[in-house]
């Protein structure tokens, strides 16, 4: 198995599409008049499949993304990714280092329906995605992982305001 897309729905569909298309996104196609409403399916330049699913029915009422947490992206610079956003008037929070380190950065973002986004650069050498060492280190056994190891970063994105993580 494996995961193959996430679906977020939204308020408005062509200003979603903006905006992820302004992120970096491409659109890849529509599927029209779906049980579930309009789908438009985007992929970012690297990944080698759709990615992430709009979907669109006004029937459905508003949007609440109360019950999801944050979609992560992962960029190669956060400062010049965020410099680049607010260009196209995307708004972002200041960039932080998980580690304290100058090579790993995140930053977050809000899309127009709440949805929250983490831009996430990874340090050199890193895999292009998170692994179960960044949970428990690279000398620690799996059993070993416990969120003490969590509990630093996620305190660290409370204090800077992240509502995604619980008081």
């Amino acid at each position: 198995m494996r995961t193959l897309h996430v679906g977020l729905r939204v308020n408005d569909r062509a200003r979603s599409v903006a905006f992820y298309t302004t992120l970096g996104y491409q659109v890849v196609g529509e599927v029209p008049e779906t049980p579930i409403g309009h789908l438009t399916m985007l992929q970012l330049p690297r990944d080698p499949f759709v990615s992430l699913e709009l979907v669109h029915d006004p029937s459905r009422g508003e949007v609440d993304p109360g019950g999801f947490s944050h979609l992560v992206i992962a960029v190669d610079d956060v400062s010049l990714a965020i410099a680049a956003l607010a260009d196209d008037g995307i708004a972002s929070e200041a960039p932080s280092s998980p580690d304290g380190s100058d090579t790993f950065w995140t930053a977050m973002l809000t899309d127009p329906d709440g949805y929250r986004i983490e831009l996430v650069q990874w340090p050199p050498g890193h895999p292009e995605g998170m692994t179960a060492s960044d949970l428990r280190g690279p000398d620690v056994a799996p059993k070993e992982c416990s969120a003490k190891d969590v509990g630093p970063e996620l305190f660290r994105r409370q204090q800077a305001g992240d509502d995604t993580v619980s008081q």
